[in-house]
Protein backbone atom coordinates (compact mmCIF):
# COMPACT_ATOMS: atom_id res chain seq x y z
CA UNK A 1 0.00 0.00 0.00
CA UNK A 2 1.36 3.50 -1.15
CA UNK A 3 2.03 5.21 1.92
CA UNK A 4 3.29 8.86 0.27
CA UNK A 5 3.43 11.82 2.74
CA UNK A 6 4.29 15.40 1.26
CA UNK A 7 5.15 17.34 4.49
CA UNK A 8 4.30 20.62 5.68
CA UNK A 9 5.48 23.62 3.59
CA UNK A 10 7.17 25.22 6.73
CA UNK A 11 9.23 22.30 7.21
CA UNK A 12 10.69 22.63 3.99
CA UNK A 13 12.52 26.35 4.32
CA UNK A 14 14.26 25.68 7.62
CA UNK A 15 17.90 26.72 7.45
CA UNK A 16 18.11 22.99 8.83
CA UNK A 17 16.51 21.80 5.57
CA UNK A 18 18.24 24.04 3.58
CA UNK A 19 21.48 22.90 4.58
CA UNK A 20 20.26 19.06 3.92
CA UNK A 21 19.61 20.61 0.23
CA UNK A 22 22.66 21.69 -0.27
CA UNK A 23 24.28 18.98 1.17
CA UNK A 24 22.14 16.65 -1.18
CA UNK A 25 23.71 18.45 -4.26
CA UNK A 26 27.13 18.89 -2.98
CA UNK A 27 27.30 15.05 -2.63
CA UNK A 28 25.52 14.46 -6.17
CA UNK A 29 27.55 16.96 -7.67
CA UNK A 30 31.25 14.84 -6.00
CA UNK A 31 29.54 11.65 -7.54
CA UNK A 32 28.66 12.92 -11.01
CA UNK A 33 31.59 14.72 -11.19
CA UNK A 34 34.11 11.51 -10.07
CA UNK A 35 31.78 8.80 -11.74
CA UNK A 36 31.68 10.89 -15.43
CA UNK A 37 34.99 12.22 -15.47
CA UNK A 38 36.53 8.36 -14.62
CA UNK A 39 34.67 7.41 -17.63
CA UNK A 40 35.43 10.93 -19.83
CA UNK A 41 39.41 10.29 -18.71
CA UNK A 42 39.21 6.53 -20.03
CA UNK A 43 37.95 7.51 -22.94
CA UNK A 44 41.11 10.07 -23.20
CA UNK A 45 43.29 7.34 -22.31
CA UNK A 46 42.39 5.15 -25.02
CA UNK A 47 42.35 7.20 -27.99
CA UNK A 48 38.29 7.08 -27.96
CA UNK A 49 38.23 3.24 -28.28
CA UNK A 50 35.50 1.16 -27.50
CA UNK A 51 35.23 0.38 -23.89
CA UNK A 52 37.50 -2.44 -22.84
CA UNK A 53 37.65 -4.56 -19.67
CA UNK A 54 40.22 -2.63 -17.85
CA UNK A 55 38.39 0.79 -18.50
CA UNK A 56 35.23 -0.66 -17.45
CA UNK A 57 36.72 -1.84 -14.06
CA UNK A 58 38.13 1.60 -13.74
CA UNK A 59 34.95 3.53 -14.29
CA UNK A 60 32.56 1.00 -12.20
CA UNK A 61 35.36 1.15 -9.23
CA UNK A 62 35.28 4.89 -9.26
CA UNK A 63 31.22 5.97 -9.80
CA UNK A 64 31.67 3.19 -6.26
CA UNK A 65 33.84 4.95 -4.82
CA UNK A 66 32.67 8.39 -5.31
CA UNK A 67 28.84 6.85 -4.49
CA UNK A 68 30.60 5.92 -1.03
CA UNK A 69 31.98 9.53 -0.49
CA UNK A 70 28.85 11.01 -1.60
CA UNK A 71 26.49 9.23 0.95
CA UNK A 72 29.24 8.92 3.63
CA UNK A 73 29.51 12.81 3.44
CA UNK A 74 25.44 13.73 2.97
CA UNK A 75 24.26 10.73 5.43
CA UNK A 76 24.23 13.06 8.68
CA UNK A 77 22.69 16.02 6.92
CA UNK A 78 20.59 14.86 4.57
CA UNK A 79 19.95 10.99 4.58
CA UNK A 80 22.46 10.46 1.93
CA UNK A 81 20.17 9.58 -0.82
CA UNK A 82 21.67 10.54 -3.86
CA UNK A 83 19.80 9.35 -6.09
CA UNK A 84 15.93 10.50 -7.00
CA UNK A 85 14.82 6.48 -7.24
CA UNK A 86 16.07 6.09 -3.71
CA UNK A 87 14.01 8.95 -2.42
CA UNK A 88 10.64 7.83 -4.27
CA UNK A 89 11.29 4.67 -2.97
CA UNK A 90 11.64 5.76 0.84
CA UNK A 91 8.81 8.18 0.13
CA UNK A 92 6.14 5.52 -1.46
CA UNK A 93 7.37 2.84 1.28
CA UNK A 94 6.48 5.52 4.21
CA UNK A 95 9.37 5.83 5.55
CA UNK A 96 10.30 9.94 4.69
CA UNK A 97 8.11 12.29 3.49
CA UNK A 98 8.68 14.34 0.06
CA UNK A 99 10.49 17.06 1.60
CA UNK A 100 11.96 15.64 4.76
CA UNK A 101 13.74 12.67 5.69
CA UNK A 102 13.54 12.49 9.52
CA UNK A 103 15.89 9.31 10.02
CA UNK A 104 19.11 11.26 8.31
CA UNK A 105 22.10 9.62 9.89
CA UNK A 106 20.87 6.42 10.50
CA UNK A 107 22.58 4.44 7.80
CA UNK A 108 25.53 3.46 10.09
CA UNK A 109 29.28 2.56 8.94
CA UNK A 110 28.74 0.15 6.52
CA UNK A 111 25.88 1.35 4.68
CA UNK A 112 27.70 3.60 2.17
CA UNK A 113 30.30 0.56 1.72
CA UNK A 114 27.79 -1.55 0.50
CA UNK A 115 25.63 1.04 -1.47
CA UNK A 116 29.23 2.01 -3.60
CA UNK A 117 30.05 -1.81 -3.54
CA UNK A 118 26.32 -3.00 -5.25
CA UNK A 119 26.58 0.32 -7.70
CA UNK A 120 29.97 -0.86 -8.97
CA UNK A 121 28.71 -4.29 -9.66
CA UNK A 122 26.10 -3.56 -11.48
CA UNK A 123 27.99 -1.01 -13.74
CA UNK A 124 30.33 -3.64 -14.03
CA UNK A 125 27.07 -6.19 -15.13
CA UNK A 126 25.66 -3.35 -17.21
CA UNK A 127 27.89 -0.91 -18.37
CA UNK A 128 28.54 -2.96 -21.88
CA UNK A 129 24.89 -2.56 -22.83
CA UNK A 130 23.38 0.62 -21.72
CA UNK A 131 26.11 2.36 -19.95
CA UNK A 132 24.82 1.16 -16.59
CA UNK A 133 23.25 4.03 -14.72
CA UNK A 134 20.90 3.54 -12.55
CA UNK A 135 20.60 7.32 -11.08
CA UNK A 136 18.63 9.90 -12.95
CA UNK A 137 21.05 12.55 -11.38
CA UNK A 138 23.71 11.28 -12.63
CA UNK A 139 22.82 10.69 -16.44
CA UNK A 140 20.96 14.37 -16.25
CA UNK A 141 24.09 15.91 -16.25
CA UNK A 142 26.29 14.77 -18.86
CA UNK A 143 22.71 14.52 -20.92
CA UNK A 144 22.40 18.74 -20.08
CA UNK A 145 26.53 19.02 -21.57
CA UNK A 146 25.90 16.75 -24.26
CA UNK A 147 22.70 18.58 -25.50
CA UNK A 148 21.74 15.02 -26.21
CA UNK A 149 18.36 13.91 -24.46
CA UNK A 150 17.26 11.34 -26.72
CA UNK A 151 17.41 8.31 -24.66
CA UNK A 152 17.25 9.98 -21.48
CA UNK A 153 14.07 8.78 -20.49
CA UNK A 154 14.70 5.15 -20.01
CA UNK A 155 17.67 6.46 -17.28
CA UNK A 156 14.38 8.41 -15.70
CA UNK A 157 11.13 5.79 -15.97
CA UNK A 158 13.59 2.65 -15.22
CA UNK A 159 14.85 3.83 -11.84
CA UNK A 160 11.81 5.58 -10.62
CA UNK A 161 9.02 3.37 -11.16
CA UNK A 162 12.26 0.61 -9.96
CA UNK A 163 12.21 2.64 -6.69
CA UNK A 164 8.65 3.41 -6.36
CA UNK A 165 8.00 -0.60 -6.51
CA UNK A 166 10.77 -1.29 -4.03
CA UNK A 167 9.49 0.91 -1.57
CA UNK A 168 6.09 -1.08 -2.23
CA UNK A 169 7.71 -4.73 -2.02
CA UNK A 170 10.24 -3.76 0.71
CA UNK A 171 7.68 -2.39 3.18
CA UNK A 172 4.56 -4.66 2.62
CA UNK A 173 6.47 -7.83 2.17
CA UNK A 174 9.79 -7.76 4.14
CA UNK A 175 9.43 -5.46 6.68
CA UNK A 176 5.19 -6.90 6.84
CA UNK A 177 2.36 -4.38 8.56
CA UNK A 178 2.64 -3.73 12.19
Amino acid sequence: MVKIAFGYYNDSVTATLLKAYLAEFIATLVFVFAGVGSAIADNKMTSDAALDPAGLVGVAVAHGFALFVGVSMAANISGGHLNPAVTIGLAVGGHITILTDPKKGSLGTIAPIAIGLIVGANILAAGPFSGGSMNPARSFGPAVVAGDFSQNWIYWVGPLIGGGLAGLIYGDVFIGSS
